[in-house]
């Protein structure tokens, strides 16, 4: 989102309604034994708690949002009553937002979400088992975007409303009154510019969250790989391809990441040693998946993962035993090259009979250098035209082998090195996980985090951004996003149902804004705008991650789309 700008047209009746800015989460501190007096998620301005939102002059009668056409922008607001008996029916509706000129955006363009809460801890070191959730302070924070227009609650209640701007909508100041349910009428008015974003499929920004379709088997409680599986798969497939997801994310081996999830990672392709001890492979699960996946309209990458297994072990059936086995690959042995070399043929010439081969990476997940060069090798002895990807450190001595390469965000890649990847057509992207504090896409983090990485990704010159996971769901999600691993929210960004999140729809701002740059980066050069460019080269120079530990996430942000409202 371009720009949002919360106007005081008159003051709200303390504990009624107003809006508030999307880019506060709320809290609420759940009381455990030994549990420290001061909630360290809490932050001024960003992480605040339920209460204060309804003090402290927070709430606003006007929304001004301000986009573009084809533009996806959003807000949020509160309203509270007085405590009942019983809990209340909280609702909110809005007329027909129409401009000056009577032209109107349809109601299906305009989406209500009540604002749930969930269970979340702190960063507290960052990676790591959590074996005892008592060490760590526990929160009631506002993330899930419930797909329901109502809510019943106690005395407050919070909803998120999401304006799809059509490619097609004549600019102009759109406004819309607010009724809530306790009787407070609010204003929500649209700037639509004349400026153009694309549809998602169209977009640059290399985003890759890691899909994991045995979770959504086991939450809707349907068998794996079923007919009810597909049709329940696709709208969170469809939801991800129109936040402009690019790559497919395929498991050739059973648990590529050594289970380190909730549920199993089964493997795409069904090994198979036969009796005469030779190898086959079933590729019509693979096929089926992938071509489910494409149909939902995301195309673009075929990621692999991954001959570099974090337990190196391959799980096949075999026909002597008849039953399921397995045994150890370890790099540097012959059981390694025995194991996955067939293995790859196999696969080289049936993605080559599909037309994928081109489209296709092996992957590899934060794997050493040496490990990494061996399995270049195989791959590259194979067929020299293979593509590779890595999601880790950066190593320069194999650089040039790696087309997809996504490097940590401590990270900062030599221009010369991006600008020769980027002329090559080569993804270049950054990632962020369970290592760092900010920013970051947690359940407690600070909304506008998400908004930051995509004008970090800008500012440093990379293509996109990657995290390892879209819904590798914790036991219970729309409850609890702790795990017995890492910080709160690190194992996925939307909920079951599907049901979005504010990290979500924050996330897909984020790459909004990637995007909005970049065409005006374009357009400023096609009309020798040089004096634009500069500014606009320079606001993107303030994207640093060190200045977070200094300056919040929104006000970095929000002070850069204000530059760029002016240079557009």
């Amino acid at each position: 989102m371009l720009l949002v700008i919360f106007v005081f047209t008159s003051c709200t009746e303390p504990g009624n309604a107003g809006f508030f800015s999307s880019d506060i989460r709320l809290v609420d501190s759940i009381k455990q034994k030994n549990q420290a007096s001061i909630n360290p998620i809490l932050k001024d301005g960003q992480v605040i708690t339920t209460n204060s939102v309804f003090g402290e002059n927070r709430l606003r009668s006007t929304s001004r949002l301000v986009a573009w056409r084809g533009e996806r922008v959003h807000t949020q607001l509160a309203l509270k009553s007085p405590p009942r008996e019983k809990k209340q029916r909280f609702a909110v509706e809005l007329s027909p937002l129409v401009n000056e000129k009577g032209d109107s955006i349809a109601a299906a363009q305009i989406k209500i979400r009540a604002i749930g809460k969930v269970i979340t801890d702190e960063f507290h070191g960052g990676c790591g088992y959590r074996t005892d959730p008592a060490a760590y302070y526990a929160s009631l924070v506002t993330d899930p975007l419930l797909n329901q227009t109502e809510l019943e609650a106690d005395s407050t209640a919070f909803f998120w409303i999401t304006i799809q701007v059509p490619e097609s909508a004549i600019p102009g100041t759109y406004r819309s009154t607010v009724t809530t349910s306790n009787d407070v009428k609010l204003q929500l008015q649209l700037e639509v510019i004349n400026r153009l974003l694309p549809p998602p499929a169209a977009w640059s920004f290399d985003l890759d969250l890691w899909q994991h379709p045995a979770a959504i088997a086991r939450v809707h409680n349907v068998p794996l790989w079923s007919e009810q599986h597909f049709a329940v798969m696709k709208p969170y497939y469809q939801e991800l391809a129109a936040a402009g997801q690019k790559n497919i994310t395929a498991s050739i081996v059973h648990e590529p990441w050594g289970h380190q999830t909730h549920d199993d990672f089964p493997s795409l392709i069904k090994w198979t040693k036969t009796k005469s001890g030779t190898w086959s492979y079933d590729f019509s699960r693979f096929d089926q998946y992938v071509e489910f996946v494409m149909n939902c309209g995301i195309k673009e990458r075929i990621n692999c993962y991954s001959i570099i297994p974090w337990k190196m072990m391959v799980q096949y059936y075999d026909e002597g035993l008849g039953r399921d086995t397995s045994i150890a690959t370890e790099m540097n042995t012959p059981a390694y090259t025995a194991t996955w070399k067939p293995m790859l043929q196999a696969l080289t010439q049936h993605l080559k009979e599909k037309n994928w081969f081109s489209i296709t990476t092996v992957a590899m997940d934060e794997r050493p250098l040496p490990a990494m060069q061996q399995a270049i090798a195989l791959l590259k002895s194979i067929d020299p035209s293979w593509k590779i990807a890595l999601a880790g450190d950066y190593h320069p001595e194999i650089e040039p082998d790696i087309f997809d390469y996504c490097v940590a965000s401590r990270w900062i890649l030599d221009s010369a090195v991006l600008n020769k990847r980027i002329a090559a057509g080569k993804p270049t992207t950054v990632y962020t996980c369970c290592t760092e504090a900010y920013p970051n896409g947690f359940s407690f983090s600070p909304p506008a985090e998400h908004v930051y990485l995509g004008w970090y990704a800008q500012a440093k010159g990379f293509t996109g951004y990657l995290r390892w996971a879209y819904n590798s769901w914790t036991k219970a999600p729309l409850e609890d996003s702790r795990f017995t691993a890492w910080p709160a929210g690190d194992t996925y960004q939307v909920y079951p149902g599907p049901t979005s999140s504010i990290r979500f729809e924050k996330l897909i701002e984020g790459i909004q804004d990637y995007e909005k740059v970049r065409l005006l980066k374009e357009d400023f050069l096609k009309k020798n705008e040089t004096e634009k460019l500069r500014r606009l080269n320079e606001l993107l120079a303030g994207f640093d991650i060190a200045a977070l530990a200094k300056q919040s996430a929104d006000s970095i942000v929000n002070a850069a789309k204000q530059q760029l409202a002016e240079l557009q």
